[in-house]
Formats: structure tokens, sequence, C-alpha cells
């Protein structure tokens, strides 16, 4: 799997689990979601990610 591969995987998965945990454990956990939903409509506009970065710094191929 590439970079991009990756980052799907992990906002997807950053998503699903703080929904689940604001739903289930304290709202509070919605404002992470908020937080990755930010942060990927910020990377779309700079075309700047720190998750890519730090796959990047981690060998993932790209």
């Amino acid at each position: 799997m590439c970079v991009n591969d990756w980052l799907r995987v992990i906002a997807g998965a950053f998503v699903l689990a703080s929904v689940a945990l604001g739903y289930w454990v304290n709202p509070w956990f919605f404002a992470f979601t908020a937080f990755v939903g930010l942060n990927l409509l910020q990377s779309g506009f700079s075309k700047w990610c720190p998750m890519i970065s730090l796959l990047k710094k981690m060998h993932v191929p790209e």
C-alpha cells in the first residue's frame, strides 16, 4: 500500500473510532472527529498533511 492508501485507512479509522467513542463514552470525542475533518480540509488546500509526513518518515512507499 502506498502513502495515500494508508492516509485514507488511518483517517477513516480515526473518524469511526472517535464517532463510536463520542456516542458511547463522552460527546467530547466528537471534537477529535472535527479535528480530523479540518485537517483533511486544510490539506486539500495547502497540499501538506502531517500524517503523510509521518508516513514518509516511516518509509512507507509513495
